[in-house]
Order: C-alpha cells, then structure tokens, then sequence
C-alpha cells in the first residue's frame, strides 16, 4: 500500500511541476494589429500609432526586440516587463519624406509571449501637399 501511496505521490508531483512549467506570457493587441492611416501629407512630417499591448498569460511579458522592414518606419516599445493582466506600448512612427503613394509596413515584435514572432502592420497613402 505504501508503495502505490508513493508511486502517486511521485506522479501527481511530476505532474505539478509539469503543469507550472507550461505556464507562459501571451502577448495580445487590444485594439488591431492592423492600422491605418488613410491618406497623410507628405509635408506634415512623421506619423505616429501606438499600438496597446496586453498580456494574457500568467507570466511576465517581456518584449525584447520590435523591427521594421524599413528606415522610415521606427519601433520603440516598453521595456519592462509586463505583468499579467497588465498592458504595455509599441509606439510606431512613419516618415513619409519622399514617399508619396500607399504603404504597408510590417513591424516584428519578439518576446517571450509567443513562439516565433507576431506582427503589427501599419498603411496608409502618402500624398504630395
């Protein structure tokens, strides 16, 4: 009987640790991870979104790197760490300088929330003015 008694101790034990290693960060966009926006003026300069970021999981969330696919669009995130059930920023600005016509720009976003990558995008149409 002892021996049965251990042999379950042992296994749900197993299991618990399991079950506390799978614990993991997920990051979530509130809003879109799309934005658009619509036609913008050349001459107005650059253009800024912030992205609002929450993560849904049971660990702290941390962004590590966010890249653009190009120069003209610049990332800067939150550095710290979020908590669960706490929200974050991805900040987003284009520069349309000598770039008239639609866009779509990706942005990267590394972090411990998601196997492999997630990707925001923004777009919109440059006009001359």
């Amino acid at each position: 009987m002892k021996r049965i008694f251990f042999v379950f101790a042992f296994i749900t034990l197993t299991a618990s640790i399991a079950s506390a290693q799978q614990k993991n960060a997920v990051i979530e966009v509130i809003d879109s991870a799309v934005y658009d926006f619509g036609q913008i003026k050349e001459s107005a300069g650059p253009v800024t979104h912030i992205f609002k970021v929450k993560n849904s999981g049971e660990v702290a969330l941390v962004i590590t790197n966010a890249t653009a696919s190009c120069g003209c669009t610049t990332p800067v995130w939150t550095k710290e760490p979020i908590a669960p059930g706490k929200t974050g920023e991805i900040s987003v600005t284009y520069d349309p300088t000598n770039r008239p016509g639609p866009f779509t720009k990706p942005i990267t976003v590394y972090s411990n929330g998601k196997t492999g990558t997630y990707v925001l995008n923004i777009r919109g149409v440059v006009v001359k003015q």
